[in-house]
């Protein structure tokens, strides 16, 4: 329930179409109180573009914009009140010679109304004019007579006119009514792309923003909306951005949001009209974020908790609620403003309540597991303070079943749109799953949900990469780092047969990606027997071996990682003869060893165990790839040529680390083992008799 103009609305009623209706500005003597005489469809006093945020950029097509002799009467006297007779006291004397000089021929020839041209270039003379006599503003007699004519010329419907005409009248710091029929007059010019240039030329902006830095915003509640309104407008051009941020269009609207908490937070509920103007306030943002200079600025005044403060405040508003959501969606693709929202403690909670709130609101749940993805990617804090907040992981569970459902109902009935949606959803929660996952002590319970991991799979089951690249992608790599924990209650370690049947449909694809992430699972799985016999018994080992020759460091690495599991079991070592095996392992070597020692000491560690037995090197590795051996790993263990590598300090020590702790113990093993079973005589040839 909202109370508008004395009139209490429902929701659905406040966010009504504006009907045409006739707006009659007055004239008292010192420019007092406009009469308003407003007739609404289903008695709603804003137009429903004031209250839905619209798609960026994009604004309602419109017939008329601007005033016209049907929408405004001319004016008419009214008596002067005693606010008004002690404004007039304060008034200042207007130099005569300058008035009738400068001024006076303007006005006569505003009033002889002969064409658009001709007025507008009188406007913006008598601007220049006032500006340079120091009338504008509110304080000097004659104001009256300006604003008389000033009017007038409002009935002629011209949008460029009337941009001009607005300017003046802001400038002479009208009020109340006044000021309210002006934001207006601005609101529906600023409806059309088409005047966007009219905009442009006239700066009218700059006044826009004057009105919200200067004016009460409790008093011009809906003036501000309007001007608000057009703002939001003007913002959906990219080209306005850098302008309206060099005007401290951020700053403005921020304080303006801080005012509203404030004032939400004194009276205990939120007041009338404030989550309208949140809409168009949030929806003003949301384009300036684009801006990296917009960004900087939100986070030098610590704007995010204040927008957080607002989603608290007005989490009933679904509307103020996704513009916000879009703002963080955009922020924390951007790694300093990541970081500033997972700082701020209270979001999580708040996050978790528009999850259970809206849960089938797609537009909105996605959004807010989007954010949650990119707050929890590279940061364990984030994940174990989402985690702390009570029902964070049943109210993400009960989410996956909700969206999984409507997937599977959408595919049946063939709805595109729907099943689109769905899979969004889907894609990002999963995403959330995945990092969550990585922290110690989310990841075994996780494993260890039936209802976690059988979601999972149920997704596995009905997708195929080719169906939804993305959501089998993230699917799987939420296995895998399920995967990871080797504990008792495991469903994961439970189902790990099944999950591998499951794998195999995604090893046999030709995407990549797909690919890898099979692979992982695999390299966790593989530390178990079964799982050993199953990949032999499949030729999933061939797949493997395959996959060294991709040249794709990632892929080698987590083939290489399951070769190695293999060949802890003896009976299995003879498969890297299989395929070219040891070539390929010693080509891995030679190609990503120098900038991957992590992977250079799996390929060591499974030419290990692979010549456990060895009696001749030769033998064992053929001769070439002995040779090779031979030469790449001292080459490798001086640390001279090893570590001399092109990159930055920090990656430098780290690479050492590797080199130093990983690499380097196992491989001089290795070469010792080489080096021992291996002879450089020559045989020498049969003599002949």
């Amino acid at each position: 329930m909202v109370k508008i103009n004395g009139i209490r609305l429902t929701e659905s009623d406040a966010v009504g179409h504006l009907k045409s209706h006739p707006l009659q500005l007055t004239y008292d003597g010192s420019f007092s109180e406009i009469k308003e005489q407003e007739t609404f469809k289903g008695t709603t006093s804003l137009p429903s573009h004031l209250r839905n945020g619209g798609d960026q950029g994009k604004r309602p097509s419109r017939t008329s914009s601007c005033f016209n002799s049907s929408d405004l009467s001319r004016l008419e006297m009214r008596a002067v009140s005693k606010a008004n007779l002690q404004e007039k006291e304060t008034e200042i004397e207007v130099d005569e010679v300058f008035w009738n000089t400068r001024i006076v021929p303007i006005l006569h020839e505003l009033e002889k109304e002969e064409n658009i041209e001709t007025i507008c270039a009188a406007c913006t003379q008598l601007h220049h004019a006032l500006e340079e006599g120091n009338m504008l503003g509110n304080k000097f007699k004659r104001r009256s007579i300006l604003l008389k004519t000033l009017y007038k010329l409002v009935d002629i419907g011209s949008d460029v006119l009337s941009l001009k005409l607005a300017k003046i009248i802001l400038a002479l710091k009208v009020s109340r009514k006044n000021l309210l029929n002006v934001c207006k007059l601005i609101f529906k010019i600023s409806r059309s792309e088409k005047n966007d240039s009219l905009i442009e030329n006239d700066s009218i902006l700059e006044s826009l923003l004057e009105i919200l830095r200067n004016e009460d915003l409790q008093t011009n509640t809906e003036a501000f909306l309007y001007c608000m309104g057009a703002i939001k407008f003007i913002s959906g051009n990219p080209g306005f951005l850098d302008e309206m941020i060099s005007k401290d269009a951020v700053e403005i609207l921020m304080n303006l949001i801080k005012q509203i908490n404030e004032n939400t937070k004194k009276c205990g509920t939120c007041l009338p009209n404030s989550g309208h103007l949140l809409v168009q306030m949030t929806a003003t943002l949301r384009n300036l974020v684009d801006s990296p200079l917009a960004r900087s600025k939100l986070l030098s005044i610590s704007a995010l908790p204040q927008l957080c403060m607002v989603m608290g405040q007005y989490v009933a508003d679904k509307d103020v609620c996704t513009n916000i959501a879009r703002i963080f969606s955009k922020l924390t693709s951007y790694h300093d403003c990541c970081v500033a929202l997972a700082n701020y403690s209270r979001c999580y909670a708040l996050f978790l309540k528009l999850i259970n709130k809206y849960q089938k609101k797609q537009d909105l749940v996605v959004r807010i597991v989007f954010i949650l993805g990119n707050l929890t990617a590279k940061n364990n804090q984030a994940r174990e303070q989402f985690c702390k907040e009570k029902g964070s992981i049943p109210a993400l569970l009960s989410l996956f079943g909700t969206f999984h459902r409507l997937d599977l109902g959408a595919e049946k009935q063939a709805a595109g749109a729907g099943r689109a949606q769905a899979q969004d959803v889907l894609i990002k929660l999963t995403r959330v799953l995945a990092n969550l996952a990585i922290h110690p002590a989310v990841g075994p319970a996780l494993a260890a949900d039936p209802l976690a991991v059988g979601l999972l799979l149920a997704t596995l089951e009905y997708k195929s990469i080719e169906d939804c690249e993305e959501l089998v992608i993230n699917t799987t790599a939420t296995i895998n780092n399920l995967s990871y924990y080797q504990v008792k209650n495991s469903i994961i370690q439970d189902k790990k047969l099944y999950i591998a049947e499951l794998l195999i449909k995604l090893l046999v694809s030709n995407n990549m990606d797909g690919i890898l992430e099979a692979v992982r699972v695999f390299g966790n799985l593989s530390q178990d027997r079964d799982i050993c016999n199953f990949i032999v018994q499949k030729n999933v080992h061939k797949f493997m071996i395959a996959l060294l020759d991709a040249k794709h460091q990632d892929i080698c690495f987590s083939a290489c990682g399951v070769l190695l599991n293999l060949t802890v079991d003896k009976d299995k070592r003879v498969i890297l003869k299989e395929g070219g095996g040891i070539k390929k392992l010693v080509d891995c070597l030679r190609h990503f060893g120098p900038t991957d020692w992590q992977l250079a000491c799996l390929v060591c560690k499974t030419l290990w165990n692979f010549s456990e037995n060895i009696t001749n090197a030769s033998s064992c590795f053929g001769d070439e790839d002995t040779n090779t051996l031979l030469v790449l790993l001292p080459s490798f263990l001086d640390e001279e040529l090893a570590l001399d590598g092109s990159f930055d300090q920090d990656l430098k020590n780290y690479h050492k680390l590797q080199w130093e702790t990983e690499f380097k113990p196992v491989a001089q093993q290795l070469l010792n083992r080489i080096q021992s079973h291996h002879t450089f005589l020559e045989p020498l040839p049969i003599p002949s008799f």
